[in-house]
């Protein structure tokens, strides 16, 4: 009976582990500083950590099929520089377009979604029909797509000049909230990638799509086997990982107020460490949504938390590098158990 109520909890450990961390980690600070668990704090940590969670998102999707993506920075930057030069407010001296008319914001945010997407797309046909591994494809999907930011950012008369002076419209997607009263507010970006989550999950778990996903990582020639379309489905779903993309982009650009064609550099690290932390199997064919969102919270309370309680920048990477190792070590071990 023992013995059956220790496998019971090693099982539920071992299911949770993400959670468990995630709330020690939290205790441990709030330790430290109690002041770390104002609502203030909560707050901030969802805003920043959106963005990222929106571009992990998009990672997990490749990465479940047993891939990689590591064009995901650059896209990134790229959709952030595209929508941005677009929403420049009229009297801003050095704008993108100097001659461009005022137009409906929603439009440049859907160019550079759809940047994202094509760029996505491309991936899944060089890996699909032309049968390159995932980490050569999008490496170098992930140079030429600087390559081309770069000449954008270059043209004239910007030459190179980070993109201001962006448009109030514009900026309240990534910097504004609704206000709950009480000194208490959501901002508008939290409940974007809350909604993204929400859609993920249904497609994860409720589409043929998502199953597709998961057959095609746990067993690829199995899936053949089956009757699944494996290259039309693998085209699917990098285009929509870069569609992704290109959401995290434009909302980068709206909550930061710029862009740059240095934005996103190693977000796609940070996506794969997240979604591997948070329980995404770097051998394909395993990974959730909540699992997720918990590795991008962790981060999340791994940056703004050991800075909020002085914790050296050079401490915080050797954390998260200990804590990525522990998590793939303990991904191999599981999927070793299994075999």
């Amino acid at each position: 009976m023992n013995t059956q109520m220790i496998n019971q909890v090693k099982q539920y450990v071992t299911q949770r582990a993400i959670f468990i961390v995630l709330i020690l980690l939290i205790i441990g600070i709030a330790i430290a500083d109690p002041n770390f668990l104002a609502f203030s704090t909560l707050r901030d940590i969802l805003q920043q950590s959106s963005t990222r969670a929106i571009i992990a998102l998009g990672a997990a999707f490749i990465l479940v099929t047993g891939g990689v993506d590591l064009s995901a920075g650059r896209v990134v930057g790229l959709t952030a520089v595209v929508s941005a030069s677009m929403l420049q407010i009229d009297e801003y001296a050095n704008r993108f377009f100097p001659d461009l008319p005022q137009l409906w914001v929603g439009l440049p945010i859907l160019v550079g979604i759809t940047a994202g997407l094509f760029v996505g797309l491309v991936n899944g046909l060089i890996v699909a029909k032309l049968h390159v591994p995932p980490f050569i494809a999008t490496l170098g999907t992930m140079v030429a797509v600087y390559g081309l930011n770069s000449i954008y950012f270059d043209t004239e008369p910007n030459q190179s000049q980070p993109i201001g002076g962006l448009r109030p419209d514009f900026t309240v997607i990534g910097s504004g909230y609704i206000d709950l009263g009480g000194g208490y507010s959501i901002p508008y970006i939290v409940l974007i990638a809350i909604a993204v989550a929400l859609i993920c999950w249904v497609i994860f778990n409720k589409t043929r799509l998502g199953k597709n996903m998961y057959a095609i990582g746990g067993n690829i020639q199995a899936a053949h086997v089956s009757g699944i379309h494996v290259a039309r489905n693998l085209v699917a779903l990098y285009a929509i990982a870069g569609a992704l993309y290109g959401l995290g982009g434009v909302l980068e650009a709206a909550r930061t107020g710029g862009a740059t064609n240095n934005y996103g550099n190693m977000y796609e690290l940070d996506a794969i460490a997240a979604c591997v932390v948070g329980g995404v199997s770097t051998a394909g064919g395993i990974g959730t949504v909540p699992g997720v969102m918990a590795g991008v919270l962790i981060f999340g309370v791994i940056n703004y938390g050991l800075t909020f309680i002085g914790v050296s920048p050079y401490w915080q990477l050797i954390i998260k590098g200990l804590i990525i190792v522990a998590a793939v070590a303990f991904d191999i071990r599981k999927y070793m158990a299994k075999k």
